[in-house]
């Protein structure tokens, strides 16, 4: 019987359909493994479970010679050496789709949450300030009507510009692909550069993947370009901002405000990014709903499931693998 491991607890009832299929185990703690751990855990498998947390390189590889099959829970895969698994014949999967509307809601809370101060608010009632109305009580921005620009138009880009025709928003996006004119009409969005983007934009939100291009594309440079009235969003991937470079756009009135669900060195805050009252953090809520999660692992544990059982995987990322 094959063997699976997985290195962090996901929902349950996904878990439960390896039962009598193939002998799987999984972490027991709640916590990422250290790498001697995650090594010696694959030693023997032939499917693993990862998280975006454990990097699948090339040292794990030698570690897990029977290794087949990868399935990340995770849209992103930007902890895999896609390149390397390909060369030896280990496919990877994804969980593409199932996290699409989740994230795009959760990018609403985030830009909702910032330009209306609502985590500020919470913090002053919960400190006893709140002494009655005042006309310029903890103001904040309009968000109907105003200009979203939406940098990466993906599945979930677009689907933040869906929610963005509720607040009859003008899109901006910015990509290496256009949208079909019928999409574009149908969301009121506009392709422009990214330079112009940002210089026209209200709110800027990142919905690109992790990879070279995409490293540090908001920096220094970036934040001189957008209004001083603009807020940044990010439900991505913390290392597309430069987050020293936020740090001082913040401090400095560069931009008015930020809120992040993802860090750069993550679970780690730049210094000086959590004092700071102009932005909104939070730990990497984007697919955390009982709903998606569950999804997410139902896929991640059947796309190893139908490929260590001759079937077709689902979702593969490098399906070149398959033949």
């Amino acid at each position: 019987m094959s063997k699976v491991y997985v290195t962090r607890k996901v929902p349950q009832s996904a878990l439960d359909m390896f039962d009598g299929k193939v002998d799987w185990d999984v972490n027991p703690d709640d916590r990422v493994l250290d790498r001697d751990e995650l090594l010696a855990a694959v030693a023997d498998v032939d499917g693993l479970l990862p998280l975006l947390t454990d990097a699948i390189d090339a040292e794990l590889f030698d570690a897990a010679p029977n290794l087949k099959i990868v399935a990340n829970y995770a849209v992103g895969y930007n902890n895999i050496d896609v390149d390397e698994a390909t060369k030896r014949g280990v496919l990877i999967t994804n969980t593409p789709g199932v996290l699409t509307e989740t994230t795009a809601d959760l990018t609403w809370a985030l830009l909702m949450s910032i330009a209306r101060r609502i985590v500020e608010g919470d913090r002053f009632m919960r400190a006893d300030k709140y002494v009655g109305w005042a006309p310029l009580l903890l103001l904040g921005s309009d968000v109907f009507g105003k200009t979203l620009g939406i940098v990466g138009i993906g599945q979930i880009g677009q689907a933040v510009a869906r929610r963005a025709m509720g607040f009859n928003m003008k899109v901006l996006y910015s990509d290496m692909f256009q949208l079909a004119p019928v999409a574009e009409q149908l969301l009121n969005a506009e392709k422009v550069e990214m330079d112009e983007l940002l210089q026209r934009a209200d709110y800027v939100t990142m919905h690109v993947p992790l990879m070279e291009e995409t490293h540090h594309l908001i920096g220094a440079e970036q934040f001189d370009m957008m209004k001083d009235d603009a807020y940044l969003i990010n439900a991505s991937r913390g290392p597309v901002i430069d987050e020293v470079a936020l740090v001082e756009a913040l401090a400095n009135n560069k931009i008015k405000g930020a809120a992040l669900d993802v860090f750069e060195d993550e679970p780690l805050m730049k210094p000086g990014l959590g004092d700071l009252d102009n932005v909104v953090v939070i730990p990497h809520l984007g697919s955390a709903t009982i709903e998606t999660r569950t999804s997410m692992a139902n896929l991640a544990v059947n796309n190893i499931l139908n490929f260590l059982g001759g079937d077709a995987p689902l979702t593969p990322v490098n399906p070149e693998v398959i033949g």
